[in-house]
C-alpha cells in the first residue's frame, strides 16, 4: 500500500457519473435490506429471528461504508499542497451516520503530527486537545492490545513492514470502540524511515454484528441439536413403550372367540414432533383381553413420557382386574397429581371371549367402531370427560355383545385432520365407508394396511394411532 506523498503521478479519478451510478445503487439496496429488517419480529425465544436480524444489520453496515467509501472517491482527494490529504466525509453519509474514517501521519524527524478532523471524532478528542503522538497512542487502548499496537509500530519503524490490524480503545467519555489500522513508514531519500501514516477505521458496529450474528448462529445450532436429542430420546421412548407388533396377535392363544389384533402408529404429516398417543393389547390373567388407545397433549418428551406412565398404570391395574369404568377413575386421578400437568383422552376395552361381551369406557375419546357383516357404526359412548380436566370425575361404562367376524376399530383423533372443510365427523364417516372392505379383508393386520393407505396422504396436524381386533370363532 504505497504511500501518496510519493507517488510518482496523482490518482486519476473515476467519471462521475459512474460513481454516482453506483452510490445510488447503493442507497437503494441499504433501503431495501433496512426495509427487510424492520420486518423481521424478534422475540427472545426466536433464535431464527435474531440470526436473521443480525445478518440483516450486518449487511446495513456493510452498504453504509460502500456508501461512504463511494462518497469519498467522488469528491477524490483535497488540493492539500503537501504532507498528508485526508478522506473527505461523503456528502451522501446521513449526518446521524457515524464517522468511520480517518487518517494520521507522525513526522519521527521533526515530532509533527497530523490527524484529520474525523480521527479525532473516532477518539472523542477536540481539535485544541491536539492529535496524540505514537508513544502516547498506546494509552488509550486496552491493556492487553497495547503490546500488540507496540509490537506494530516497532515493526513497521525499524523494519519497514504494513501494519494491519484491529485494537479496542477507551475514548475520554467511556466509551469502547474497536479500531482497524492500515499503515507504512515513509522513507527518506537515503531510505531510512522518516515517518509512518495510517487510515483508522472505526469498525465497531461491524464488529457487533458480526458478534451478533456468530452468537446467534450458535444459538441456533445449539436448539437444533437440543430439538434433535429431544426428538431423538422421544422416538427412542416411544419404541420402548409401545408393543413391537410387526404382524397380528390373537388372544387368547387357545380358547374359542379369539381375537385377531393389530396396530399402527401413524406420525404427524406436518410436524416431526413425537406426540403422546399410545395403542396397547393386553391378554389379562383371567383370559379376557385388553384393547386400549389414547392421546396425551403435547409433544417431545415430556409428551412420550408422560404416556409412558398412562400406559403402564393402564396395563397394571388391567391386570390387577380393574374395570374399565374404575379404571378411567384411577387414570384421571394419577394426570392430577402428576408432576408435569396435561390433559388426556382415551378409550379402554375389555373382552371376555367366553361370552364375546365387550366392556367398555372413554375419557373424551372417539368411541369405537363396530364393523359387521359389510355395515359399521360408532359404539354409544357411556359418560366419560377428558383425564385431567375434572377432579374426581366418574366414568360410565358400557357392554356390547360380539359375533364371529365383527371388527372393531379404535384410533386417536389425530387420524384425520382438524378444519373447517374437513370434519372429525367427516373423518369418521371415512372410515364407516371403508366396511365392504375391511369385512373382505383376511386378517386384523390387512384392515390396518386398508386405514393407513386411506389416511396416507391427509395432512394430519397430530400423530395417531390405529388398532383393529376381529373376533375369531
Amino acid at each position: 500500500m504505497p504511500s501518496h506523498l510519493f507517488a510518482d503521478r496523482p490518482a486519476q479519478p473515476p467519471e462521475p457519473g459512474s460513481v454516482d451510478a453506483l452510490i445510488s445503487q447503493t442507497r437503494r439496496l441499504r433501503g431495501d435490506v433496512d426495509a427487510v429488517r424492520r420486518d423481521t419480529v424478534v422475540d427472545d425465544d426466536d433464535a431464527q429471528g435474531r440470526w436473521q436480524r443480525a445478518l440483516c444489520d450486518l449487511a446495513v453496515h456493510h452498504l453504509d461504508d460502500l456508501r461512504e467509501h463511494l462518497g469519498q472517491l467522488k469528491e477524490g482527494l483535497p488540493p492539500v499542497p503537501e504532507a498528508v490529504a485526508f478522506p473527505q466525509a461523503a456528502p451522501e453519509v446521513a449526518p446521524e451516520v457515524q464517522t468511520r474514517v480517518g487518517s494520521a501521519e507522525w513526522n519521527l524527524l521533526t515530532d509533527e503530527v497530523s490527524w484529520s478532523d474525523e480521527l479525532f471524532q473516532i477518539f472523542g478528542r477536540s481539535p485544541e486537545s491536539g492529535a496524540l503522538p505514537l508513544d502516547e497512542l498506546g494509552s488509550t487502548l486496552f491493556s492487553e492490545d497495547q503490546p500488540l499496537l507496540t509490537a506494530w509500530v516497532t515493526a513497521c519503524l525499524v523494519d519497514g513492514r504494513p501494519i494491519d490490524g484491529e485494537f479496542r480503545i477507551v475514548r475520554a467519555d467511556g466509551r469502547v470502540r474497536t479500531l482497524h489500522m492500515r499503515g507504512e513508514p515513509v522513507l527518506d531519500s537515503d531510505g531510512c524511515t522518516a515517518s509512518m501514516w495510517a487510515v483508522l477505521r472505526d469498525v465497531s458496529e461491524l464488529r457487533r454484528s458480526q458478534r451478533a450474528v456468530r452468537e446467534s448462529r450458535d444459538s441456533l445450532q445449539r436448539q437444533r441439536e437440543i430439538a434433535q436429542t429431544e426428538h431423538r430420546l422421544a422416538v427412542e421412548l416411544q419404541e420402548a413403550v409401545l408393543p413391537p407388533w410387526r404382524g397380528s396377535l390373537r388372544f387368547p392363544h387357545s380358547d374359542a372367540g379369539t381375537l385377531d389384533v393389530a396396530a399402527h402408529y401413524l406420525p404427524s404429516a406436518t410436524s416431526a414432533l413425537i406426540g403422546g398417543d399410545w395403542y396397547d393389547a393386553l391378554e389379562l390373567p383371567d383370559g379376557c383381553s385388553m384393547l386400549t388407545v389414547g392421546d396425551l397433549t403435547g409433544h417431545g418428551v415430556t409428551a412420550t413420557s408422560g404416556m409412558a406412565m398412562m400406559l403402564g398404570a393402564l396395563r397394571g391395574m388391567a391386570m390387577a382386574g380393574i374395570a374399565p369404568g374404575p379404571l378411567m377413575g384411577w387414570l384421571n386421578q394419577l394426570l392430577e397429581t402428576s408432576v408435569q400437568p396435561a390433559l388426556g383422552s382415551a378409550v379402554c376395552c375389555r373382552y371376555d371371549p367366553a361370552r364375546r361381551v365387550l366392556s367398555w369406557a372413554q375419557a373424551g375419546h372417539p368411541a369405537p367402531l363396530l364393523f359387521r357383516r359389510g355395515s359399521g357404526r360408532a359404539l354409544t359412548p357411556p359418560e366419560g370427560v377428558l383425564l385431567g380436566a375434572t377432579s374426581g370425575a366418574s366414568y360410565g361404562q358400557a357392554e356390547e355383545r360380539l359375533e364371529v367376524g365383527d371388527l372393531l376399530v379404535l384410533h386417536t383423533d389425530g387420524l384425520t385432520p382438524r378444519s373447517i372443510e374437513f370434519s372429525r365427523a367427516d373423518g369418521t364417516e371415512r372410515l364407516l365407508a371403508l366396511a365392504p372392505r375391511l369385512s373382505a379383508a383376511r386378517s386384523a393386520r390387512d384392515c390396518v394396511r386398508l386405514v393407513v393407505e386411506e389416511f396416507a396422504e391427509s395432512e394430519r396436524e397430530d400423530d395417531a394411532c390405529v388398532l383393529v381386533a376381529r373376533v375369531g370363532g
